[in-house]
């Protein structure tokens, strides 16, 4: 069992901090974690934010709070150390991305000949608009316009042929908001744009252990029925922050992805 999106940027890059994750997936039952970090934390990656940070005095000040803080060399020196070491599980490294088209080739001169295991592509702005941040910041947003800019970036994310996968592909539901009309039609696009591009989907439980109110655990079920009527692969996962959270509901994950391969409507 995988536990395919995990963040490791609350610590420092230590074999010691690694294997305290190692030691809770091992607790767990897993046999595999996939370990990355958000990009904004390298500096290389700061220029993709200057039209959303512009754009939101929030958002700004998130970034200068949160971003750049680590050294990439130093994120992939480690990866080769964790690689030279004997754990009990697999370990995978990679680089969850925030997509903004207009950085694509920004984005492939910074992971090219990295190394890494995988590339995780996510959609965490539209049109600048930071909506998986707080509640508060949806207040006056239209909630259709969004829904379909959001999925129309998703497929573009997986046309880009970047990526290895996409991260938490409806996390636009976070706060509960949902659109006017039936997303059958977006489900169906982004799941043809994934197969097409070999990529698979992040069933992830992050969105619902952070607001389990409002929040689905891991993909809506219809979503999940399209991805696999065109043979996308679907990777659980917990987007633990710290190793208390590493295997979050990935068996319930992996329960609510393989009834809803047996039971498909949309055939």
């Amino acid at each position: 069992m995988i536990d395919g999106h995990i963040h490791i940027e609350r610590g420092n890059y230590t074999i010691d901090w690694i294997r305290q994750f190692v030691d809770r997936a091992v607790e767990t039952g897993l046999d595999e974690i996939r370990l990355l970090e958000h990009n904004y934390m390298f500096p290389e990656f700061a220029p993709m934010y200057e039209s959303v940070c512009a754009k939101s005095k929030f958002i700004n000040d998130w970034f200068q709070r949160k971003a750049c803080r680590k050294n990439y060399d130093d994120y992939l020196e480690l990866v080769e150390k964790v690689r030279s070491e004997d754990f009990p599980i697999r370990i995978k490294f990679g680089l969850e991305v925030c997509y903004f088209k207009e950085y694509e080739e920004l984005i492939v001169n910074l992971t090219k000949d990295k190394s890494f295991d995988f590339l995780l592509g996510s959609i965490h702005f539209v049109d600048g608009f930071g909506f998986d941040h707080k509640a508060e910041l949806w207040d006056g947003i239209n909630v259709d316009c969004i829904y379909c800019r959001y999925f129309e970036d998703s497929v573009l994310l997986a046309r880009s042929g970047i990526f290895d996968g996409i991260g938490h592909p409806d996390s636009i539901g976070l706060f509960g908001h949902k659109p006017s009309f039936p997303l059958i039609e977006y489900y169906e696009g982004l799941a043809s744009a994934l197969a097409a591009s070999n990529m698979y989907a992040d069933q992830n439980s992050g969105a619902e252990r952070r607001c389990p109110l409002t929040a689905n655990l891991g993909m809506d079920k219809e979503l999940i029925r399209i991805l696999h009527r065109y043979n996308v692969p679907i990777i659980s996962s917990s987007d633990a922050h710290t190793p208390s959270d590493v295997g979050y509901k990935i068996r319930e994950l992996q329960e609510l992805a393989d009834i809803n391969k047996c039971y498909n409507t949309s055939w």
